[in-house]
């Protein structure tokens, strides 16, 4: 818990589909390695939507792979912190801890974030992680194109067809038979390290 507590402390976050390859890191192939976790759970693959609370519009997309070992993919995304292990925008060592912070992390008075689950084979989901690997850093704006894309060549996703938009996405993938969907609203304000100071404080005191 105390390794946590540092991994979060002083997180950046930049805003939504941000400068893309700009601030993608390239994490060394050693350095990745040694981050990989398996998470107990069934092979699955979790779509995030954040969503403008004053527009309704779609801000960003990203999605999580329980796979061989369990990564967040986040195209042009904007969580960055030396203790977070990254290379070509894929996350690599998500935790229940930092599953947990990724999503509420994206979550503030000015956003919502729509969580979509689903369980599929273990073969789609190693299927999944591997284009993702392969897909290298993504530009900016075009998070969900790419996330669209890979989803779209997987078997039981035909359906998924590629767009720029994130709440289209998320209503194809909420067609899906087997979606689970919640969404998480929080009110922390705009000012992120105010809302990263809170959760270190909540860390703390739970160590």
């Amino acid at each position: 818990m105390k390794k946590l507590v540092a991994a979060v402390l002083g997180l950046a976050l930049l805003g939504a589909c941000g400068a893309g390859s700009d601030r993608t890191r390239f994490d060394s192939p050693e350095r990745v390695a040694q981050a990989a976790y398996r998470h107990n759970g069934p092979p699955a693959i979790t779509l995030y939507t954040m969503i403008n609370n004053g527009t309704d519009s779609g801000a960003h997309t990203s999605m999580m792979i329980n796979a061989s070992q369990r990564v967040i993919f986040d195209p042009a995304g904007t969580v960055q912190h030396p203790a977070i292990v990254e290379r070509a925008d894929v996350l690599y060592g998500i935790t229940p801890e930092i599953e947990k912070f990724y999503a509420r992390a994206h979550a503030r008075k000015t956003y919502r974030v729509l969580i979509q689950r689903i369980e599929v084979p273990a073969e789609v989901a190693e299927q999944a992680l591997q284009l993702v690997v392969a897909n290298g850093a993504v530009g900016q704006a075009f998070c969900t194109q790419s996330t669209s894309q890979i989803l779209a060549k997987l078997p039981g996703f035909e359906r998924i067809r590629p767009t720029f938009f994130p709440n289209n996405l998320s209503a194809q993938f909420g067609e899906l038979p087997g979606v689970t969907s919640r969404v998480l609203r929080e009110n922390d304000d705009d000012d992120k390290t105010k809302a990263i100071a809170a959760f270190d404080a909540q860390l703390a005191a739970a160590n």
